[in-house]
């Protein structure tokens, strides 16, 4: 189960991209995708990861939870330099040279493939431990990698088709190769280990809350929609916890 979460995940991905090309209005998509992310991942934050970092590390150990927490928030800083803001993905054709733009889709595969792997790793952790937790973690962190499918497709537009696709499929098997490495893992994988991946989690959706989805929102023009569909997020996970 925790391979398919993490290959169902990467396809979100695709699914952005599409929606680059299909959709006249992606980005009233793109915003939604980003409201429901920033509410489900609040409450999986607040209703699952912390108590089962806890569980697993300790609550004596509330500073090892943290630490990695922050080292979390950190690995996706570092990956995210790389990668281009939400607000300015659909307007490189016009404020960036061609070659610049394709500079910045390459490299942003790059950090998006790296990112995943470990997302994928992540999210197959929390899996072997609750399917639901695996299953609503992917749900959030696959609602925000809509958006930078996006942001793929249009950076990677000018690129020959052979390499726009071979990058694009990369980043989408990105979460599935991150999965299968944490399966050949698992075995040897303690229970205190599993936490601190755990805590690890915790530490990379806040950084995706507070620096990328909050921002964005609050940058929104209709936040009546935004906050509508961040509580409509948030009372999808609550739902969820009474069907357990």
């Amino acid at each position: 189960m925790g391979l398919l979460i993490t290959f169902v995940l990467g396809v979100f991905i695709l699914i952005g991209a599409g929606l680059t090309r299909l959709s006249h209005d992606h980005e009233k998509v793109e915003h939604i995708s980003i409201a429901l992310a920033c509410g489900t991942m609040i409450m999986l934050v607040f209703l699952d990861l912390i108590p089962e970092a806890v569980e697993h590390v300790g609550s004596g150990r509330w500073y090892l939870i943290a630490l990695c927490a922050v080292i979390g928030v950190l690995i996706l800083k570092g990956l995210d330099h790389w990668v281009p803001d939400h607000d300015n993905a659909h307007g490189f054709s016009h404020e960036c040279s061609e070659e610049n733009v394709m500079h910045i889709g390459i490299m942003s595969s790059i950090a998006v493939l790296l990112h995943n792997m470990i997302e994928g790793m992540a999210v197959y952790s929390l899996t072997m431990e609750s399917t639901r937790v695996g299953a609503l973690v992917a749900l959030g962190v696959g609602l925000h990698n809509i958006p930078m499918g996006m942001i793929l497709a249009a950076t990677l537009e000018h690129e020959p088709k052979k390499i726009r696709y071979t990058l694009l499929g990369a980043a989408v098997f990105s979460t599935f190769i991150g999965g299968l490495l944490m399966y050949f893992l698992s075995a040897a994988l303690s229970e205190f280990f599993i936490g601190i991946l755990i805590a690890l989690t915790l530490g990379m959706l806040c950084y995706i809350i507070f620096f990328e989805l909050i921002p964005h929102l609050m940058h929104d023009p209709n936040k009546k929609m935004s906050l509508l569909f961040v509580a409509v997020g948030m009372i999808l996970i609550v739902i969820s916890g009474f069907l357990e």
